[in-house]
């Protein structure tokens, strides 16, 4: 194999978690109220993405964790094949969305596709390919769905001003020291207060809590200490402050972190578009539903005895396309 495989410690799912709220216009599509049976994958297609899951956990947690009992009976292989059904049902729905839209690929985009795709099949052993039954065409078809189950994701959102300013995406740098008497927290803050004495040292001295250095984004504290927090200069020891009858004393360390203001800008950027999408997806899907064939899905076992290792099915498509995935 040409590439280092790459492991993934969450699922890929198709929809980032939103963590923020966004208010934004919501794009008409066209669809009609359709039960869309007809748009099955067929089992090798779908075993490309059970195996990548199914290898990835073994590997990770041994093959006991088919045994694992989950809350309400349910045995973690249930839950998993559950999960993953949803992925594809949700795959074919945004490429249904893609089809409504015009959303194709590029030449160049289906070449670069290729590429992975001969790549995967490749390092594929006799035993991955007798365990998911598929071919050279299936891999490279669900690498095309994939692949433009995330391009309709930028194409239906690249109109709508997802713009995220500095100030909200603002991140500081701050040492603390967290207490749980106030009388003790005051006479921790005149000590820090004094002309050099060092922050750092006292607060590993003093403070209950496990971590001094901290990076904060706006929304992430409570308002007055957020309010509190951001109107430190660097250098700047804050007042004592109580939140729930615990007293915290902050020094800013950088009022503001380029590094992290830069990726928490992404972030959130990220979310917006996820949201903005959501609105769209739930619209069209409401209107367009697929139903799997249960023959799919009717004896998908995993067992200790199975051979088939593959699980780089994402991976390979991150590193040619970059850290996608909805």
């Amino acid at each position: 194999m040409g590439r280092k495989k790459k492991r993934k410690t969450g699922f890929f799912v198709l929809f980032l978690c939103v963590m923020v709220l966004f208010t934004g216009c919501k794009k008409e599509v066209t669809s009609a109220p359709t039960a869309r049976s007809d748009y099955n994958y067929t089992r090798p297609q779908a075993m490309i993405i059970v195996a990548t899951e199914r290898n990835r956990y073994e590997q990770a947690y041994t093959d006991a964790v088919w045994e694992v009992t989950l809350e309400g009976g349910q045995t973690f292989e249930t839950y998993l094949l559950e999960q993953l059904r949803t992925f594809l049902r949700d795959l074919k729905t945004m490429n249904l969305l893609a089809d409504s839209e015009g959303i194709d690929l590029t030449n160049a985009e289906k070449e670069r596709i290729r590429h992975i795709a001969e790549e995967y099949y490749s390092g594929l052993t006799q035993d991955d390919i007798q365990f998911m039954g598929i071919t050279s065409d299936d891999v490279l078809f669900m690498y095309q769905e994939y692949y433009r189950a995330n391009k309709v994701v930028g194409e239906l959102t690249k109109d709508v001003n997802l713009e995220v300013s500095d100030s909200e995406a603002k991140v500081i740098s701050v040492r603390q020291i967290v207490l749980g008497d106030r009388q003790e927290a005051l006479s921790v803050h005149k000590r820090v207060s004094e002309e050099g004495s060092d922050f750092a040292s006292i607060a590993r001295e003093t403070t209950t809590a496990e971590t001094i250095e901290r990076r904060i984004g706006r929304g992430e504290e409570p308002q007055g200490v957020e309010d509190v927090l951001f109107a430190l200069t660097t250098g700047e020891i804050s007042p004592v402050v109580m939140v729930d009858d615990v007293y915290y004393i902050f020094q800013c360390v950088s009022d503001y972190d380029m590094d992290a203001t830069k990726e928490r800008k992404t972030q959130i950027h990220e979310e917006r578009k996820a949201w903005v999408f959501q609105q769209i997806f739930d619209q069209f899907q409401e209107n367009n539903q697929v139903v799997f064939s249960e023959e799919i899905w009717a004896d998908i076992r995993f067992s200790k005895d199975d051979a088939c290792t593959t699980d780089n099915f994402f991976a390979l498509y991150q590193e040619e396309f970059g850290s996608k995935g909805y």
